[in-house]
This record gives structure tokens, sequence and C-alpha cells, in this order.
């Protein structure tokens, strides 16, 4: 059994781990919003003004803290007025990107944003650049953040409201270089300057614009965007066109082309996707570095509003909705991917995963009116105590926690830790699929009061929940730790995930 230590200094604070790190992302996509946020006044499953509450009630219990819509690809198609006024007279449209269906609009802007009260979530608003205009865009923001009169303010109190919501997060496009109008980077920054222009800070909601970046390691956008970030000489002190930069990852296990079953894989697929899922950690690092060399103040955020795992789409289901389950391997990525994060936590500003509910790594799945959450979403809940705490740094020394696969090296032991309001929380993750791990957390500058643990793990790495098996992957209680002088001793079981709170306590 491998072993390992982790030192903790308990008096040392690094960054701020953001609340949004913890985001989530909702796209017209198959049944993520209509069947699974949106089932329409009429349903007999239990809503508010059609909006699901089973959904709502599930997601309030993760403090989920914003919510990005309404794409994704889509978001470069999608014209918001056909969104307002009395759903019956709403345009239809094509939803080309995902499965060729028709949008009925039911769900626009009034229902998304009724949709972030009711979850208690600042709303990501994801703006077309790719088949918009500049109007359009400028118009959005106007509809939605201003007070007083003007055109579209009066247009918002026609349609029922009458008050200006706060808005602050504001997407400038989405994967320009790709579905969101195939561009070069040096055009699509240019767009980035001009629209995030027009998108105007209203009364006192001060919008964070985000430009739409790379994907993967393309670095070389990343910098490109980083040059335009500043507009000399246009007013009469310099000011930062965007406030923040994107970038998508997203884990597979195999090539883009044959990525996999969510639930057919055997052992070395999953340690296949468990090298891929440690990439982001260097992808992270890359553009951090290239955007330290051109804002080495950090007051430009770097993004990753797309990540997650991708698989092959369930059998017998619609090739364009890309519905896959979701299994123990799916939230031990997670796991992982929240270590990662919360190292990154000076620069990297918001994270959302794809996606929330019913398309790729979702939270949670709907069948009728059966709701089921996902081994991700126990990550997610197990793991909110770091929302918004302070980062402490982890020292990991686990040299006997490695696994060769292929041409890559494994580390099999994955940990982080944070402190907010007089508790701390350490997370722990054993990706080895075979063998326990035994982990000493070496406490120092402080002490700890009464521990409690909890884990997540199963069985088989496959295992997943079903409406008919629900809790086949839930938390419970962890026991198998000790107290030892200046710390903890943990034995870890294969493919688990741990959390451990406790009050601090002086020594």
């Amino acid at each position: 059994m491998p072993t390992a230590t982790a030192v903790v200094n308990l008096d040392l604070e690094g960054p701020r781990i953001s609340r949004h790190l913890y985001g989530h992302f909702a796209e017209h996509l198959g049944r993520c919003v209509y069947g699974g946020f949106w089932v329409g006044e009429d349903s007999p499953i239990p809503n508010a003004g059609g909006i699901r509450l089973d959904v709502v009630e599930a997601l309030r219990a993760l403090d989920i803290p914003n919510l990005r819509w309404p794409g994704g690809c889509f978001a470069d198609e999608y014209h918001w007025k056909d969104g307002i006024g009395p759903r019956e007279q709403r345009p239809r449209m094509v939803n080309t990107h995902w499965g060729d269906v028709e949008e009925n609009n039911h769900f626009g802007t009034h229902e998304f944003m009724v949709l972030c009260e009711l979850l208690g979530a600042e709303p990501y608003i994801s703006g077309n650049v790719g088949s918009g205009t500049v109007r359009e865009m400028s118009e959005w923001v106007e509809y939605l953040t201003r007070d007083g009169d003007s055109p579209m303010a009066r247009l918002r109190r026609a349609n029922g409201r009458e008050e200006p919501w706060r808005v602050r997060f504001w997407g400038i496009g989405n994967e320009t270089w790709g579905c969101g109008g195939n561009m070069r980077a040096e055009y699509s920054a240019d767009l980035a300057r001009q629209y995030a222009t027009y998108c105007r800070d209203h009364g006192d909601n001060t919008l964070y614009r985000i430009a739409s970046g790379a994907r993967d390691d393309d670095y070389k956008w990343t910098e490109t965007l980083m040059q335009q970030i500043s507009c000399f000489g246009c007013e009469a002190t310099p000011r930062t066109f965007f406030q923040g930069v994107s970038v998508h990852y997203y884990t597979l296990g195999g090539p883009w082309e044959a990525k996999g079953s969510a639930t057919g894989f055997g052992t070395e697929d999953y340690y296949r996707t468990m090298v891929s899922a440690r990439r982001i950690d260097r992808i992270l690092t890359g553009h951090s570095t290239v955007m330290d060399v051109y804002d080495p103040g950090r007051k430009v955020g770097l993004v990753l509003d797309e990540w997650g795992t991708w698989w092959d789409v369930e059998p017998g289901t619609h090739p364009g909705f890309l519905f896959q389950q979701n299994t123990l391997r799916d939230a031990l990525v997670a796991s992982t991917h929240f270590d990662i994060f919360h190292k990154h936590a000076a620069r990297l500003a918001m994270a959302n995963i794809a996606q929330t509910v019913n398309v790729l790594q979702a939270m949670l799945l709907t069948d009728g009116d059966a709701l089921v959450t996902t081994p991700t979403y126990h990550v997610f809940e197990m793991n909110k105590g770091h929302q918004d705490a302070t980062s402490l740094t982890v020292h990991l020394r686990a040299p006997g926690a490695r696994r060769r696969v292929g041409d890559a090296e494994l580390e099999t032991l994955s940990a982080s830790a944070s402190v907010k309001d007089g508790t701390v929380l350490f997370s722990l993750t054993n990706l080895d699929a075979e063998e326990s791990a035994e982990i000493t957390l070496d406490l120092r500058g402080g002490g700890i009061g009464e521990p409690v643990a909890r884990l997540l793990t199963a069985d088989r790495l496959q295992a997943h929940n079903t409406p008919q098996a629900p809790c086949q992957v839930a938390p419970r209680p962890f026991d198998a730790l000790k107290a030892v002088d200046g710390g903890l001793v943990l034995t870890l079981p294969p493919h688990s995930f741990v959390t451990v709170r406790a009050p601090l306590a002086s020594r």
C-alpha cells in the first residue's frame, strides 16, 4: 500500500477560492433546458411558472453560484428578442447545432432570470457574436440592466418586469475559433474589443466581460487576446476592454471520433481518462503564464467556462442530444479538477461544468417525473465548503503513488485544503483503481478539533445511479482515520474521494 504525507500550514493562507469555480452551464441542447429545467406550466411535474422544482431544490443544495446560458454553440445562433413577450407569440427557430430540432422559444430571458432567482445563482449570459450584431448584444444588456427611461427598459416593463436585474457576467461570443464563427484569433480579438465597447455598464451594474478564448493548449490564442485587453488614448485614462478570458477543455478517454462508453470501460480506459483529466493543470498553468506577461497584476481572470468528461452518447438516444451516464469515474475526474482549480485560485476566476442536467457530465438526470443525482453531483456537494474559502497550500509527498499509463506517468493521489469561518476542509482523492493508500496529514501552525469525514466510492469504477437504483454512488460517513500527534492518518480506499471537516484549534 502506498504511503504519502501531505504537509499543510494552517497559518499560511493563500488566495481566496472564488465560489464561481463551482459554476454550472445550461445550453439549449438535448434535454438540458426542455425536460430538464423547463417542463411548462401545464406539466403534472411540480413547477413554478414552468420551472421544474425538484431540479431547483437539488441544485440549491449545492449552493450553485452561477449559471451560464444559453450556450455553448447555441448562443451564437440565438437571437434574444425571439424569446421575450407572450410565449404563444414567440417565433420558432431551428437548433442547427444540436439535433436540428425546432425550438419554440418558451424558455427565454425572463424565464432564465426567474430560474436564477429561484436557484440563488448569478446569471452568466453568453452573447451572440457569430450570427448577431453589436447592436443586438448592446440592447440585451440595456434590456436586462438599465433603469429609468430608455427603449429597452420600456420594452422590459412592457413584458412585465419593472425593475432591472443585476447581471454581471457577460460572455462575448463562444468558441469563435469553431462553432462561434470559425474565426482567426486576430479577428476574434478585434470583435471582442468592439463588442465590449458597446456592452455598457448601466447604473451600478458593472459588467464582467468575458472574451471568447482558446481551446485546450492554444496559448497563442490567449496571447492574441491579452495583447488587446487595454485601450490607451481612447479615454482620459486607460481601461480594460474585457475582464475575463475563457478557455475550454474536455476530458476524453480516447480520440475524439471514438471517445468510448460512459459505463462500458475497463481499467486501462479509466487510467487513460485520469491522465487526460490531470492535463488540465498544465493547461491552466500555460494560459496563466501567458496572461502574467500582459497582466502581472492579475486584473483579468481566466475563465474555464466549459469543462468535464465527454463520452459517446448512450445507445438508443439522439446523437445530437449528448446524453451520457455518469459513473464513479466521472466523479473522480471532478474531484481531481477541483484540487487543481484551488491551486490556480489566484488567476482562475470561474469554472463551469458542462452541463447541469441531462447533457455530458451532468449533475442531475431526469426521466419523466424521476430525478437522479449523479456521482459528480455528490463531489460538488461534499466540496461546497471550499466556496469563497481561503486556500491552504498542500505539499504532497507520495513517491509510491504513481502508475505508468502508456507514455505518461499518473500521480494517483490528489489533495487540496481551505479554511473559512474557523473551519478547515481537506479534500483527498485516491485514483488508484486497485490499491488503498495511507496518507498522513501533517498539520503545522495550528491544530484542529474533532474531524468529521465522508467517503464517496463504490465497488466498481462503472457504478452509477439510476431511477431504479439512485444511491449506488452516494457519500457516507468515513471512519478509517485516526488522530496522531500533529495531524491525522487516513487510509483511502481504491478509487475514492474523501473530505474531512474540522474546526481550527490553537495548539
